[in-house]
């Protein structure tokens, strides 16, 4: 059965396995990692943890993990305020491992995160997802969002769900 956590040091080995499932690179989308961040080492992976626990730079923001046992299948993040780097690159960013898509984890973590947001006291979240992840565009229309009309030369579609409104 999958739980969102909140990232910790502990799964750092687990952490690393997901990240190899994706290959090389920083794409992980959800776990709020950034070029500089060195996290292979057990020390520069703690920092880390502890950076995202005191997300106070452009954003504030909340990370969660999804776990399975001792397993990391993904990771998503829920931005706190609307602001220009929100408007970019959205409310909520997230991320399945490859070997565990197809699942409904995505699914299931979204509607855990617009809880959150709820929590929050937001009355609508912008999603956003590149053009052609047919996958995380059907993640986001089941839980309503509505999608902003194409921007001129946009990679990425856009989309606002209402927060408290029933999913599809």
């Amino acid at each position: 059965m999958p739980e969102l956590i909140a990232p910790t040091a502990r799964l750092h080995a687990a952490w690393l396995e997901a990240r190899d499932d994706w290959g090389p690179g920083v794409h992980e989308d959800g776990f709020g990692l950034r070029p500089s961040d060195e996290v292979d080492s057990p020390d520069g992976f703690a920092s880390w943890v502890a950076r995202l626990a005191d997300e106070t730079g452009r954003v504030r923001c909340t990370y969660r993990w999804i776990v399975e046992g001792d397993q990391v299948l993904g990771g998503i993040a829920l931005r706190h305020e609307l602001n220009d780097f929100v408007l970019r690159a959205g409310h909520i960013g997230y991320g399945i491992r490859p070997s565990a898509r197809r699942r409904g984890l995505a699914t299931w973590a979204l509607g855990r995160m617009l809880d959150e947001a709820s929590v929050l006291g937001l009355d609508r979240v912008l999603i956003v997802c590149e053009v052609d992840n047919a996958a995380s565009a059907k993640t986001i229309e089941r839980h309503g969002g509505i999608r902003e009309d194409a921007r001129e030369h946009d990679t990425m579609r856009r989309y606002w769900i209402k927060i408290g409104e029933p999913s599809a």
